[in-house]
C-alpha cells in the first residue's frame, strides 16, 4: 500500500474513534484545517467610495487616495503622475507605465478604485432605464447625435462621424439632464 493511502487509513481510524469526544448534544465536532488563503479571504475587504452624480472633481480625487496608494505599493504610478509639468514621456516610458499600472489595478481596483454613481451602475437594475431617460433629455434638448452605449448604461454623444457640436452641448446638457432623470427614478 502507497505511504499517502496508509497515512490516510491511519487518520481515518483515529478520528473515528475520537468521534465519542464530541459534545453531548448535537453530534460529534469534527476538526478542520484552514489554510491561509481561506482564512485571509474572511477578512473584512475595504468598501470602495461612490461617485455622485453631484460630485465634484476635488471630492473624486480624494476617493482616489486608498486606490492611488495601493498602486503605489504595488509599484506603479497613478495616470495624475505619469507626465511632468508639460513633458510626455516616450512611447517606450509610457508602454512601461501603462504595463505597471495594469498589474497593480488588477489588485487595486477591486478594492479601492470608486463605483460609478448608483444610476450608471450596471448592477443596478435601473440603470437602464436611467439612461434612456437622460437621451430623451438631451434629445429634448437639441442634441442630434445621442444614444445609449452598447452596455446599455453609457450615453454616447456624437454618432459615428462625431459630431463636435452634439458632443460639446450634450457634455453642457448632461448634467442637468442627469439630475431630471434621477429625481424620475426616486418617484
Amino acid at each position: 500500500m502507497p505511504r499517502s493511502h496508509a497515512l490516510l487509513l491511519v487518520m481515518a481510524i483515529s478520528l473515528a474513534g475520537c468521534e465519542s469526544w464530541g459534545p453531548a448534544r448535537g453530534g460529534p465536532e469534527v476538526a478542520t484545517l484552514a489554510s491561509p488563503s481561506a482564512t485571509a479571504s474572511a477578512a473584512p475587504q475595504p468598501e470602495r467610495p461612490r461617485e455622485r452624480l453631484d460630485g465634484t472633481p476635488e471630492e473624486y480625487e480624494a476617493m482616489l487616495g486608498p486606490y492611488n496608494k495601493c498602486l503605489k505599493e504595488h509599484g506603479a504610478l497613478p495616470k495624475s503622475e505619469w507626465y511632468q509639468g508639460d513633458q510626455v514621456p516616450e512611447r517606450s516610458k509610457l508602454i512601461e507605465l501603462a504595463d505597471k499600472a495594469t498589474a497593480a489595478d488588477r489588485i487595486c481596483g477591486p478594492l479601492y478604485s470608486p463605483l460609478p454613481p448608483w444610476e450608471k451602475d450596471p448592477a443596478n437594475p435601473q440603470s437602464r432605464d436611467f439612461a434612456r431617460d437622460v437621451v430623451k433629455c438631451l434629445k429634448g434638448k437639441g442634441i442630434k447625435y445621442v444614444e445609449v452605449g452598447a452596455n446599455g448604461v453609457d450615453v454616447e454623444l456624437g454618432g459615428r462621424n462625431n459630431d463636435v457640436k452634439s458632443i460639446r452641448d450634450g457634455l453642457d446638457l448632461i448634467p442637468d439632464c442627469e439630475r431630471q432623470a434621477a429625481a424620475k427614478l426616486t418617484k
